[in-house]
């Protein structure tokens, strides 16, 4: 073999070994990487997800840290994700509970919730130890509101009308049954379960069920949007609104039944698997808007959506008559993604 073919046949053989060892190499750094892909990806539970609103109430229970893997892939939180409502309500086939038992607070006759009871006015009683006895101090009495026992005394939703004499019969609320209000409120649906809770025989009660504005989508927020998430005890700090009522809203002064409708029962205190401290938030009616006449008329478009700066909307007939009910005694919200995720007191009756 000459020489010119002894120098040819090695070239040749000295490509071809630089080519199979440049596909071997890219072959195994696209496996590696394949294991990499494979094996990064890691389930986090949501209480991973660090809020980007400095308000927001971190969880307390302790954090099970991801362990580290080879070449150092880190996951990512999973991102919250908000509401696709665009600004329409989420339609379900999931089945729920529905109820409409109000009128069972405030019938003189039957039917009758059993820690519902009916007297009659006396304006000398024992309890008064000789002083008369207005309907102001049978509210008080009975741990029982004056809008609670208008309803009553009047047989219709007029709340203000409080005119009383001897021998008219009304409702009150039982002084010896232990009772609990409970509020369910389902973020995604934009609805709202009215419960009853006998804190003795710990039986549980569905009273209502409605539909409730909510919270604009947020997706920096743990719950998708300005609602937040979690148990809450309502407060006393309360308030009636009328037309022309004026007050402060972020800065400045406006009617504030434009804003808040005509009840404002607000959030008091953060019980459990809250996402925002309490202060600032509430449920209150719809905002009251001018019609075509000029005339302020309640606005319930907002309804069954999620539009508000975070409250829960309800409409005017709904609001007022949940605070009649509530306001004095105990109660208790729980707002949660899915109804079947709320941790309900009791059992049911």
């Amino acid at each position: 073999m000459t020489l010119p073919r002894i120098l040819a046949v090695v070239a040749l053989v000295l490509f071809t070994t630089i080519g199979i060892a440049a596909l071997v190499k890219k072959n195994k750094s696209k496996g590696a990487k394949e294991v990499v892909a494979k094996t990064a990806p890691i389930e986090i539970d949501i209480s991973e997800v660090r809020a980007t609103d400095s308000k927001l109430i971190q969880p307390t229970q302790p954090r099970v840290q991801p362990q580290p893997i080879a070449q150092v892939v880190q996951p990512k939180a999973p991102t919250p994700i908000a509401p696709k409502t665009d600004g329409k309500q989420i339609r379900t086939n999931r089945s729920l509970p529905k109820a409409d038992r109000i009128a069972e607070f405030f019938n003189k006759g039957e039917p009758k919730l059993p820690f519902v009871e009916t007297i009659t006015y006396r304006s000398r009683v024992p309890w008064q130890k000789g002083r008369p006895a207005w309907l102001s101090d049978y509210a008080t009495h009975y741990s029982t509101s004056r809008h609670f026992i208008a309803r009553s005394l009047n047989g219709k939703a007029d709340y203000f009308k409080q005119n009383v004499a001897e021998g008219d019969r009304f409702n009150v609320l039982r002084p010896d049954k232990n009772i609990q209000f409970y509020l369910v409120i389902d973020t995604t649906l934009c609805r709202m379960w009215f419960y009853t809770v006998d804190l003795d025989t710990h039986e549980r009660v569905l009273i209502k069920d409605y539909l409730v504005g909510l919270g604009r989508p947020e997706a920096s927020r743990v719950s998708g949007n300005l609602t937040p998430l979690g148990k809450y005890e309502l407060g006393n700090r309360i308030a009636i609104y009328k037309p022309k009522m004026m007050g402060v809203h972020n800065g400045q002064k406006v009617e504030m039944i434009r804003v808040f409708g005509t009840r404002w029962i607000p959030f008091e205190k953060e019980l459990s698997d809250t996402t925002a401290p309490a202060k600032g938030f509430g449920l209150h009616g719809v905002p009251w808007r001018p019609n075509d006449k000029g005339e302020l008329v309640e606005d319930v478009s907002s309804l069954g959506k999620h539009l508000s700066d975070g409250c829960v909307r309800l409409s005017t007939k709904d609001i007022e008559e949940i605070f009649a009910i509530m306001i004095t005694r105990p109660t208790i919200v729980e707002l949660v993604r899915n109804f079947e995720d709320a941790k309900l007191p009791g059992k049911e009756k």
